[in-house]
């Protein structure tokens, strides 16, 4: 055929280019495989602090993968060095990567200076979420949880990362807050190279 281009094929999957393509992903399988996620592990769990660490541990291999891919595709295999700078990354980058949009603030926390906190109003996996009131304070947010400290973790800043609801006032939903404190050795680090 006339003005047709060639286009290349591959013999598999692993042989295609990183290229950026289409990054959406549907809503509704999303929130149909997080929702079987929750309920897979739900089923093996007797509280819920192991369901939380189950969510957080699955959350954690995501995370890990997710910031070795963003430094190969966008970052030219370059790693952050400096605390603002992983925590920027985290914030804009990959919250933009998984969720399409920056999270809602970044804020160092006031009592204690190894403390960050990356807040959502409506995080994505709490969206569509009823909690039971047997489960009373279950959040979901876990998982993110645990693909922030999988990326941290990944780039050398290891950190105790949770999830925690905190209410607005005049709002029916509790916006979520993902703790992030740092260990000692990335604030001695940081006051090194500072």
């Amino acid at each position: 055929m006339i003005g047709v281009g060639k286009v290349k094929q591959y013999s598999n999957v692993l042989d295609k280019p990183l290229s950026k393509g289409k990054q959406e992903v549907s809503l509704s399988a999303f929130a149909f495989l997080f929702s079987e996620l929750v309920q897979y592990n739900q089923t093996q769990v007797d509280n819920i602090a192991e369901l939380e660490r189950r969510l957080e541990d699955a959350g954690y291999s995501v995370g890990a993968r997710v910031l070795e891919l963003l430094c190969h595709r966008d970052k030219g295999n370059r790693r952050e060095t400096r605390l603002l700078g992983i925590l920027s990354f985290v914030h804009s980058t990959v919250w933009k990567v998984l969720f399409g949009k920056v999270a809602d603030s970044l804020e160092k926390g006031t009592e204690h200076e190894d403390e960050y906190m990356i807040s959502e109003k409506e995080l994505l996996v709490n969206r569509f979420i009823s909690i039971p009131k047997d489960m009373g304070t279950f959040n979901c947010g876990a998982f993110v949880a645990g693909i922030v400290r999988g990326v941290l973790d990944g780039a050398g800043f290891p950190a105790v990362v949770t999830a925690h609801f905190v209410p607005i006032e005049g709002q029916q939903r509790p916006r979520t807050t993902i703790l992030i404190k740092f260990a000692e050795e990335v604030l001695k680090r940081e006051a090194r190279l500072g």
